[in-house]
C-alpha cells in the first residue's frame, strides 16, 4: 500500500490548519479570502501533481449499514459514463434482490450474478457454502480479468473471506490479474487485514444506531432490500 510522502502529508496538515482557521468567526473578510485563496492553491497544486488515473481496489467494510448501498452508487456512475460492470454476490441470492431489477435497465451494460443462498445461519451447510463462494469467486475471475468491464463488485466476498469460504491469498492472486485501469469493490464487514492493506480505498462503516437493534424493527424494502 503506498505510503504518504512528507509533501503530501504537509498538505494535509496545512489544508486541516486552515479549515480550523476560517472557522473561526473572529477572522475579517479580507483574512477569509485569503486563507480560502491559499487553501485552493494548495488543493490546486494536489490536483496537478495527482496521477491521472488508476484502477482502484476499493474495501467497504466494518459493522455499520451502507457497505452494499455505497457501492451500488459507484455501479451507477459507472453506468452513467457508459462503462460496463459486472456485480457477483457471495451470501445473497436466496431471494431476488430489488437492485437486480433495477438494473435490468442497464442490461447491455451490466452482469448481475446473485450466486449466494441467503446467510450463513439460513443456509446450515458449510460444505454447500464452500462450493457456493467458490463458484463465486470463478465467475468473479472471469470479470476480474476481462478488459471490456470498467468496474467489478464483488458484494458481500469479505464475509465469505471471514468465514475462511475463500482464502486471502487466491484473492488477492485473482485481484493481480485485473488490468491496470479496472476498479474492483469488496464489500463486507470483517475484512482481512491483507486485503485492506493491498487495497488503494477502505473505508470503515461505523455503526452508531440500527432500528433492528435497538428498535426491533425488521428489514424493510427500499431500505436493506
Amino acid at each position: 500500500m503506498k505510503n504518504d510522502t512528507p509533501q503530501e502529508l504537509n498538505s494535509d496538515k496545512e489544508i486541516g490548519r486552515l479549515i480550523d482557521e476560517v472557522m473561526s468567526s473572529s477572522l475579517t473578510d479580507e483574512q477569509y479570502r485569503k486563507k480560502m485563496q491559499r487553501r485552493k492553491e494548495v488543493q490546486d497544486k494536489r490536483i496537478a501533481e495527482a496521477v491521472p488515473e488508476k484502477g482502484l481496489i476499493i474495501v467497504n467494510t466494518g459493522n455499520g449499514k451502507g457497505k452494499t448501498t455505497a457501492a451500488l452508487g459507484m455501479v451507477l456512475r459507472s453506468l452513467g459514463h457508459g462503462y460496463k460492470v459486472a456485480i457477483i454476490q457471495f451470501i445473497k441470492g436466496s431471494w431476488e434482490p430489488s437492485e437486480k431489477r433495477v438494473f435490468s435497465y442497464w442490461e447491455d451494460q451490466i452482469e448481475f450474478h446473485a450466486m449466494g443462498e441467503g446467510f450463513t445461519w439460513e443456509t446450515q451447510d458449510r460444505d454447500r457454502d464452500l462450493d457456493k463462494a467458490s463458484a463465486a469467486w470463478e465467475k468473479s475471475l472471469e470479470y476480474i480479468r476481462n478488459p471490456d468491464f470498467h468496474l467489478v463488485l464483488l458484494d458481500e466476498i469479505n464475509i465469505a473471506l471471514k468465514m475462511a469460504y475463500l482464502p486471502v491469498e487466491d484473492v488477492l492472486a485473482g485481484l493481480a490479474q485485473k488490468p491496470a485501469n479496472k476498479h474492483v469493490i469488496l464489500t463486507g464487514r470483517g475484512a482481512p487485514s491483507a486485503l485492506i492493506e493491498r487495497a488503494d480505498l477502505v473505508t470503515e462503516m461505523t455503526l452508531v444506531k440500527h432500528p433492528f437493534r435497538d428498535q426491533g424493527v425488521k428489514a424493510q424494502p427500499g431500505i436493506e432490500y
